[in-house]
């Protein structure tokens, strides 16, 4: 069809996640840039009808509950006229066109690329000229989790402050996957459904002081919270338009970014009897804020704004850093630290390590960065510059190990230092 199918159908090994098990890393080193071109190609397109993937319409990507992705227009396609049932055209696992859901990472990915398009590798690949950046703090990866048939598409992870037990939200059929210190899944919960403590569509996820899993849904714009068991202790439903990043604080209260109304919100609930006290925006114009962390010390709270792009020009992301009060004490763009910096950053996800520095994740360099204290913010130190695929999530133990949720390979990965 259309002189197309001879294509090589193979995403780059950092993407293989987002074209599920059908993705592989083989390719020869002598295909040269040619072959890095159809990879390329690969992962922006359905690999069904090879038309290019699009934030919209019929040409906006989903997720099949196998982790397979397609467009929207060729799930309609296979569903047939009566869109009861369709066969995943890889693996052959029947769903239902309700059971698809968003493709959050591709769709960060196109937001990344821009309105313009361009080169994935141009976009993904600056670091000084291609030069992998200097080691860093000096981190060592001690534990890997997950991996494709665990983890589906992950958007958020978490550490238990005092169990150290790691939450990771997904978007497989349990939607919650929660691991022991040692690695072991102990528990999935979560289902994946429409009744009021099932989850949509999860996108970050957060543990609070008393041990409850807060969750952000996308599906249904709600905020829900569950003990370790897996029993839906509480849903918020009212006043949000998009809730989308969250952390806890050290007085058991969550602070939640709304994304579409560029809200900041301080959820306070009493989790063990279920009962909401508070819900209380704390700062507004905001644009598009996503990941939010919230300092354990001090606690200062850092923001990651997703700037529209315009013209030709790529979409970018600012950080903002507020001090308890939400004074703002200081922000910098991608812009801005490509000046300053070697590589232009565009940040994914963020926390604040056990000494109070700011830490981003960043797309273009697959990498970890950190940026520094509140008081000398922006600085420059690369903790992690290899191994990743395509950062989405960051959090901390309490031995102060940093644990990276990659989505590109659907896994976990635990670094501590050397």
């Amino acid at each position: 069809a259309r002189g197309r199918l001879s294509r090589p159908q193979r995403p780059p090994r950092w993407a293989r996640g987002f074209g599920g098990r059908c993705g592989r890393s083989d390719r020869s080193p002598q295909a040269g840039m040619a072959a890095d071109d159809e990879a390329e190609l690969s992962l922006l397109e359905c690999r069904v009808c090879f038309e290019p993937y699009g934030p919209d319409g019929q040409r906006r990507p989903l997720n099949l509950p196998c982790g397979h992705v397609l467009c929207r227009g060729c799930v309609g396609a296979l569903a047939g006229a009566e869109r009861q049932r369709l066969e995943c055209p890889f693996c052959r696992r029947l769903c239902g066109p309700a059971e698809t859901s968003d493709c959050r990472p591709l769709l960060q990915l196109l937001e990344l690329l821009g309105p313009a398009g361009g080169g994935l590798a141009s976009a993904l690949s600056r670091s000084g000229g291609g030069a992998a950046a200097p080691a860093g703090l000096g981190l060592r990866l001690c534990l890997c989790l997950g991996g494709w048939g665990s983890l589906v598409n992950p958007t958020g992870v978490a550490v238990c402050p005092w169990s150290g037990r790691l939450a990771v939200a997904h978007d497989g059929k349990k939607r919650i996957h929660v691991f022991g210190p040692s690695g072991v899944c102990l528990r999935r919960f979560g289902e994946r459904g429409d009744a009021g403590k099932d989850i949509k569509y999860p996108l970050d996820v957060t543990v609070t002081s008393d041990g409850h899993v807060v969750v952000t849904d996308g599906g249904d714009c709600s905020v829900k919270a569950f003990d370790f068991e897996g029993r839906g202790v509480l849903a918020v439903r009212e006043g949000f338009c998009l809730p989308w990043g969250l952390d806890a604080t050290p007085m058991n209260e969550v602070i939640v970014t709304d994304s579409e109304a560029g809200a900041l919100y301080r959820l306070a609930a009493d989790f063990q009897s279920g009962e909401l006290k508070k819900c209380q925006m704390i700062r507004s114009r905001l644009v598009s804020p996503r990941g939010v962390a919230v300092c354990q010390t001090s606690g200062a709270v850092v923001v990651i704004e997703h700037l529209k792009a315009r013209g030709p020009s790529k979409g970018s992301t600012r950080v903002k850093i507020f001090s308890a009060q939400m004074d703002l004490i200081g922000q910098m763009d991608s812009f801005g630290l490509n000046l300053v910096f070697p590589s232009r950053i565009y940040a994914t996800a963020v926390a604040f390590d056990k000494e109070g520095h700011v830490i981003v994740t960043d797309v273009c360099s697959q990498a970890v960065i950190c940026l520094g204290k509140p008081e000398e913010f922006p600085v420059f130190n690369p903790l992690i510059s290899h191994g990743l695929s395509y950062p989405v999530g960051l959090a901390y133990t309490a031995n102060n190990s940093l644990v990276v949720l990659d989505s590109g390979d659907h896994s976990i990965k635990v670094y501590s230092s050397i």
